[in-house]
């Protein structure tokens, strides 16, 4: 693989507040997910690894994850261009508890996110 390919499939992210984090969070996913505005392109099924910092934690969580959804430049009601990655390992399913405690009371809102 070459050294341009394994550094476009690491991502450091960033999450700062709890409103951006139920922007990103896609609990409809099986395992959990999580939307990453990019205008890089990533093809459906790409592993990819992500270093999360959520919201007022310390140290970020490691996710392995795979691309599951891409919302393209200019796509319908102009929605923000990125990907949705699924959550693929038992970090993930952590990562998934983590954020789902930041959201708790916010889950069932029918606020529009990043995907829907």
């Amino acid at each position: 693989m070459a050294e341009s390919a394994i550094r476009s499939s690491i991502l450091n992210i960033s999450i700062k507040d709890k409103n951006s984090l139920y922007m990103a969070y896609m609990p409809f996913i099986n395992n959990g997910g999580l939307f990453i505005p990019t205008n890089r392109q990533y093809e459906i099924g790409q592993e990819l690894f992500v270093l999360l910092k959520l919201v007022d934690e310390t140290q970020p969580l490691p996710i392995s994850g795979k691309v599951v959804w891409k919302t393209p430049a200019g796509s319908h009601n102009n929605q923000t261009q990125g990907i949705g990655i699924q959550f693929i390992d038992p970090d993930g399913l952590v990562a998934r508890d983590q954020i789902e405690t930041h959201l708790a009371g916010a889950l069932g809102s029918d606020r529009p996110t990043y995907t829907m």
